[in-house]
């Protein structure tokens, strides 16, 4: 008789989905996430709840525990109105696309009235563009180049980056998360 143990699943292979008050996701791109060694520190020091746990335990000489898979904050916090001007934010709202060939690789950003024609780094000029048409359009204005963006540049709400997001999930969601990443999908019938 042959007794199958199976490998054992390092901790780092363990993260906690880490949920507001609300148990929504505090984001969704990047997933919010910690590590087990955070989760377990916020369990103790009673700032979440365990909603789900992962088989894997953990072990001290005077103390087990399974490792939390998903956690809720106790306190709410307030998610920001408006999301940070950052470079992962202008391609998240393009959707990793170039903004003028439908690219999705070798990604930058081109300043539609560029920098050297007094153009501002902000929402409303800047978009998502792959090296090689940033390289052809240069410091020229669209119009001097006849290059013009599939959509145009705009400030885009916490709403918009948390849509755009679930186009791109994470490569690993574990199955406990995923009653609260994609409430607003489609069921199966």
């Amino acid at each position: 008789m042959t007794i199958h143990v199976p490998h054992p699943v390092a901790p780092e292979a363990c993260p906690a989905l880490v949920l507001n008050a609300d148990y929504r996701p505090l984001s969704y791109y990047p997933l919010s996430l910690w590590g087990w060694q955070d989760a377990i520190k916020a369990v103790f020091l009673e700032r979440v709840n365990i909603v789900s746990e992962y088989e894997r335990t953990v072990r001290s000489p005077s103390f087990e525990m399974r490792l939390p898979s998903v956690v809720s904050l106790k306190t709410y916090v307030k998610p920001t109105r408006q999301p940070a001007f950052t470079r992962f934010n202008v391609f998240l709202r393009d959707r990793f696309t170039c903004q003028y060939c439908g690219a999705r690789e070798d990604l930058t950003f081109d300043h539609l009235i560029p920098r050297s024609k007094g153009g501002q780094t902000t929402w409303d000029n800047v978009v998502t563009a792959c090296s090689p048409c940033n390289l052809l359009k240069g410091d020229r204005l669209p119009e001097d180049v006849g290059m013009w963006p599939s959509q145009e540049p705009f400030q885009p709400t916490i709403g918009d980056l948390h849509q755009n997001g679930r186009l791109f999930p994470p490569n690993y969601l574990h199955d406990s998360w995923l009653d609260y990443l994609y409430w607003d999908t489609e069921l199966e019938p």
